[in-house]
């Protein structure tokens, strides 16, 4: 955390007028970074964002790999964090519905600069990778 502080000092150029950082926000920060770092999370509002509101099948559809348990977790803490917004309808069979709230819109934007990231650096991040791997290797 310190050394995002002094990155954020540094872009701004006046460290004297970042106010410190209170433990409650640097705790709710970590929870969140943890819990959206997941690649789960990180392919369904992805799905959500392009796709818009899709019922839990079509956003398993969407995520291919993920289980329906892993689904149904990784759903449930969006869910809770604000992140989508689960509408139950009813009728039989039950049919849910899942939408980016806001607050999911304004995090999968902020991911698209971690993209926009990949795309420009995949060839040295790649070439890392392999000297890498050949230094490894011997």
């Amino acid at each position: 955390m310190h050394a995002i502080r002094e990155a954020m000092a540094v872009m701004h150029k006046r460290s004297e007028e970042i106010p410190p950082v209170s433990p409650a926000v640097e705790s709710l920060v970590r929870q969140v970074i943890a819990q959206v770092a997941d690649k789960w999370t990180m392919l369904v509002l992805e799905a959500l964002e392009e796709r818009g509101t899709l019922r839990f099948t079509e956003v398993g559809r969407a995520v291919r790999g993920i289980s329906q348990k892993m689904l149904t977790k990784t759903l449930r803490e969006m869910e809770r964090d604000g992140l989508v917004i689960r509408t139950v309808h009813p009728v039989i069979p039950p049919h849910v519905d899942y939408t980016l709230t806001d607050l999911g819109c304004e995090l999968s934007a902020a991911f698209c600069g971690v993209w926009s990231w990949a795309e420009i650096y995949y060839a040295e991040v790649s070439a890392a990778r392999k000297a890498f791997r050949e230094r490894e290797e011997g």
